[in-house]
């Protein structure tokens, strides 16, 4: 790291050389952390030349991870093999690939991405206990956020029933968890909570494993770390030990915005009292110009937990600001403030509107924003979460893939019949399929493939490749990306409209269908340079897609539209963060618990970590009325020391 003392400041470079224990950096926003971070991995790999151990770095989201994994890949070369960057949830697949077995899981498990799934799961589960309980029932199926609720607490099967007062209720939660989790295994199947549940159960009931893992990664670094729910930290504890000695914590308390998901400002005080971690601060702000400092500092002081040793943010930004950077407007009404807003964004030059965000604590003004540039002809794009693949294209070669991991999924074959049907206009039913498989073995995979091969002459010429290499590559020997490669030129075929026999409508089968392809190449690609192209099985492809959300990148002319949650982590030229008023931001229900309550304090830090995602212009904006009701302005404008003119 020739370049390592020019590019960091004293406190970054203290942080990367860090040699005295368990070390808890509070990085505020704009401060560099993720290069700290980076900075940290290859300074543990490459004073460690020669020795076999291995760099652990746990975050968030896939965007971090790979972000970070580039960063080092630039920094540490061939070096950077000796890292694992990852997501929580990854990591926990990663376990329960290589040790679930102990607890009844086979390698090739699959991960449940959406809530329909885990509801045929539970009501698999109900139909099999009313044979013998007629104390459950269809209606049952309603437990499932309280059986998820208790899956992300940990709590203990043996101890489920002490959590409620009625001891009916309580027997017969136990009931509906245990035949969950039972159901969930007899399909070698995860959800995303059973996921970190069931690895820091296993982890918890094999210390030998554990103390594996902590052979493996003596150096274990964690960014974001307050955002980490209960389960999330236990698994943290697990692999780190009572007494690690190279644990390195990223965090700011100044940015929890996640209590609702789990996160807890508790946590970060019970980390550093657990081991024992020193504090080493970085409140030097590279981002915002030193107007928005200021208002950031007076702000987030008024929070009754906010730390009287931790150090306010301070300016470094280089460069002097054009204009002011802080614009706030008043509106009689929300509709008139949100096309001033889209008015306002519609005026900047065409290459600044990619580097431009409307943030709002609500959706629904979000989707109002977007609106409104929508009439302007500005181009934008929303925020949407988006766990599985939409297009009929994506959807069956996802579900073919699915199929050919997991044999006897009927769902899979459901979603393959439909895709299929919608491509080629071929209508499998998935009795008759089922029924023939059950003559071969029970594959439905290869039962579907004869069935689509005896209706050969109802179908378009360019599928037979696909399906000859699905037979031969994918069915036989679980070789994918020939079959991958040969579905997409199908797809585009499709798409162009060339079928002979004139079946596809491409309008809205193919609607999001480009953007689709290109989140799949993006993933694939990602997935194959964190485990290697060559080695890259299909149920680690699987699993690592279905793990990843599946929005695309926005193109780069996109005004953003984002909930100021969503923006967490990112940063802007130009934020327009709207709705600045009473019962908006803060919330009506934060302001009915109190002024120094959990929840207010919660609605400032999103205050403050919006206003801290800008690099040149801050616009603020409320209005006199919203929906018909009048509404002041948000106690926060004052607690910044601003005033509409």
């Amino acid at each position: 790291m020739p370049t390592l003392q020019n590019t960091l400041n004293e406190n970054q470079r203290a942080a990367v050389h860090w040699q005295a224990g368990s070390l808890l950096v509070l990085a505020g926003p704009g401060s560099g952390k993720t290069a700290v971070l980076t900075y940290r991995i290859a300074h543990l790999i490459q004073n460690s030349i020669g020795k076999r151990f291995r760099v652990l770095a746990l975050t968030f989201t896939n965007r971090a991870a790979i972000e970070m994994r580039d960063r080092l890949n630039e920094v540490c070369g061939e070096g950077s093999e000796r890292a694992l960057l990852t997501t929580f949830h990854s990591f926990a697949a990663d376990i329960l690939r290589q040790h679930g077995s102990h607890i009844g899981l086979s390698p090739d498990f699959a991960i449940l991405n959406n809530e329909e799934d885990r509801i045929d799961i539970l009501r698999e589960a109900i139909q099999k206990l009313s044979r013998n309980d007629d104390a459950v029932d269809e209606s049952d199926v309603g437990s499932l956020p309280l059986l998820t609720n208790l899956i992300e607490k940990l709590i203990p099967p043996n101890s489920i029933e002490g959590q409620f007062r009625d001891g009916e209720i309580g027997r017969k939660v136990r009931l509906l968890y245990d035949a969950y989790r039972a159901e969930l295994l007899e399909h070698n199947t995860l959800d995303f909570v059973s996921l970190i549940a069931l690895a820091h159960e296993l982890l918890c009931s094999n210390p030998g494993i554990a103390k594996h893992y902590q052979t493996i990664y003596p150096y274990v670094c964690v960014d974001e770390f307050q955002d980490t729910n209960l389960g999330q930290y236990q698994l943290l504890r697990d692999v780190v030990g009572s007494s690690p000695t190279g644990l390195f914590v990223v965090a700011d308390d100044d940015q929890i915005v996640y209590q609702w998901n789990g996160a807890s400002p508790e946590r970060l005080q019970e980390i550093q009292r657990e081991y024992k971690m020193q504090v080493l601060q970085l409140p030097e702000n590279y981002r915002c110009p030193e107007q928005i400092i200021a208002v950031a500092n007076k702000l987030i002081a008024h929070n009754p937990s906010h730390s009287s040793q931790k150090q306010p943010l301070q300016g470094k930004k280089n460069g002097r600001n054009v204009g002011e950077p802080i614009e706030l407007r008043k509106f009689e009404t929300a509709e008139s403030e949100i096309s001033w807003v889209a008015e306002r964004i519609a005026k900047l030059p065409s290459r600044e509107r990619g580097d431009s965000v409307v943030l709002a604590r609500t959706r629904s003004m979000v989707e109002k924003a977007a609106a409104a540039l929508d009439s302007l002809g500005v181009p934008y794009t929303l925020s949407v979460k988006k766990n599985d693949f939409v297009s009929a294209p994506l959807r069956w070669l996802h579900s073919m893939l699915r199929l050919a991991n997991s044999r006897g999924d009927r769902e899979q074959l459901r979603r393959v019949c439909k895709a299929f049907y919608e491509l080629e206009g071929i209508d499998l039913r998935v009795p008759d399929v089922s029924a023939a498989a059950a003559v071969d073995g029970g594959d439905f995979l290869r039962a579907w493939l004869s069935a689509v091969e005896s209706r050969a002459g109802s179908l378009d010429p360019e599928v037979f490749p696909v399906l000859k290499e699905a037979r031969l590559s994918l069915a036989d020997r679980l070789i994918y990306k020939p079959f991958v490669k040969l579905a997409f030129n199908w797809f585009d075929f499709l798409q162009r409209g060339d079928s002979v026999l004139g079946k596809t409508e491409t309008g809205e089968i193919f609607a999001d269908y480009d953007e689709e392809k290109q989140v799949w190449i993006e993933l694939s690609d990602a997935i194959a340079k964190r485990f290697g192209d060559v080695d890259l099985s299909l149920n680690v492809l699987l699993q690592e897609i279905d793990l990843s959300p599946k929005q695309a990148v926005a193109p780069v002319d996109a005004v953003r539209c984002y909930t100021i949650h969503t923006a967490k982590g990112m940063e802007f030229d130009h934020v327009f963060l709207v709705g600045m008023a009473e019962d908006i931001l803060p919330s009506y229900q934060s302001i009915k618990k109190g002024p120094a309550s959990r929840e207010m304090q919660e609605e400032r830090r999103s205050c403050f970590v919006a206003i801290t995602r800008v690099r040149r212009s801050l616009h603020l904006t409320y209005a006199r009325r919203y929906s018909g009701y009048e509404k002041s302005p948000s106690r926060f404008l004052k607690e910044m020391g601003l005033q509409a003119q």
